[in-house]
């Protein structure tokens, strides 16, 4: 059986926290982060009905630049995705990440693609 550090237990249950008190719906659908190392992945989830509405990660071909930059530029593609689905408004839901580096560029980007939080 494989040990979970210190590290990624704390997320867990950070994350176990925030998930008791975010829920997505389809008029305003959950925004979630994924960050491993060395991608960012986000996508708008309607919890009610259990499906994704939207999703954008910086492993597609058009987002070349790595780190914050990419973070910014995850955040402002799926915003654009959202527009095209007809969301406007959305819950954010940082997946237990501190709100700082990727995390915070993807908000930023999001927001300045014309989601509101």
């Amino acid at each position: 059986m494989a040990k979970t550090s210190l590290k990624a237990r704390n997320r867990a249950r950070i994350r176990r926290r925030i998930r008791a008190k975010v829920s997505g719906t389809a008029e305003r659908p959950r925004l979630a982060v994924f960050r491993s190392n060395k991608y960012i992945y986000a996508q708008l989830i309607d919890d009610a009905a259990g499906h994704t509405l939207a999703a954008a990660s910086s492993r597609e071909s058009d987002v070349t630049v790595t780190g914050v930059e990419a973070g910014k530029a995850v955040g402002q593609k799926l915003a654009e995705r959202a527009k095209e689905a007809g969301v406007e408004t959305v819950v954010f839901d940082r997946g237990g990440y501190r709100y700082h580096g990727r995390v915070q560029a993807l908000a930023e980007g999001a927001r300045e693609g014309g989601l509101r939080f």
